[in-house]
């Protein structure tokens, strides 16, 4: 079955209830659309097996693995309100799933984050939720010029100097995050290689890359 493994995340998740099914089979539904190149069920497994390694610094794992099922269930690429329309879908169908009202708040907070990857100091969940989303940035060269290569797909209707002006000014606004990952888990696996792999997109678009910097502690 399609998407096997990514159902029996969700039941031991969630749990095996009919509502709660009905749940899982919606999010994968919206998961798997068409156009999705890169927000794709690839991208939910690689965030959920963010979440898994950097689980020792949550404050509550299953809160950030729900989180992750909801943070682009829905995606228009209309930056914000996909955050805030996805949100709103976790804060109508957690509940479904057994969990209570401000849990599905807090799981719709979370979402929410994700739209800047700018979480606060000592919000431990959104910092690993915000570190496993932007764990691509520090694969291997071959895997960021694969994630690259998708998210260019994703953005095919939009013409060729204005995705490298668009692209130019996400990867710069990324770059000047210091530091870019916010748990010392996250930093010490993706931080470097992140940096070395967007300065030279950056690059390769015709832009200026800033210096890099070097990973904190």
């Amino acid at each position: 079955m399609e998407n096997a493994d990514l159902r029996r995340a969700w039941r031991a998740l969630a749990g095996t209830g009919e509502r709660a099914g009905a749940v899982g089979a919606e999010l994968l539904g919206r998961w798997s659309g068409p156009d999705r190149h890169y927000h794709g069920p690839d991208h939910l497994r690689a965030v959920l097996a963010g979440v898994d390694a950097l689980a020792g610094e949550a404050a509550d794992a299953d809160l950030v693995r729900f989180a992750a099922w909801f943070h682009d269930a829905v995606y228009d690429g209309v930056p914000g309100r996909d955050e805030e329309r996805s949100a709103a879908l976790a804060e109508r169908l957690v509940p479904e799933c057994g969990r209570s009202a401000e849990f599905a708040a807090e799981v719709g907070r979370l979402v929410r984050v994700t739209a800047g990857h700018r979480p606060a100091p000592g919000d431990t969940d959104a910092e690993v939720l915000c570190d496993a989303d932007l764990a691509v940035l520090g694969r291997d060269p071959e895997g960021y010029r694969e994630y690259a290569a998708a998210v260019r797909r994703e953005y095919a209707h939009v013409g060729e100097a204005d995705f490298r002006a668009g692209r130019a000014a996400v990867l710069r606004g990324l770059l000047a995050a210091d530091p870019l990952f916010r748990t010392a888990a996250g930093r010490a696996r993706w931080e470097a290689a992140a940096r070395r792999n967007m300065a030279g997109e950056l690059a390769a678009l015709g832009g200026e890359p800033p210096p890099l910097a070097p990973p904190q502690a």
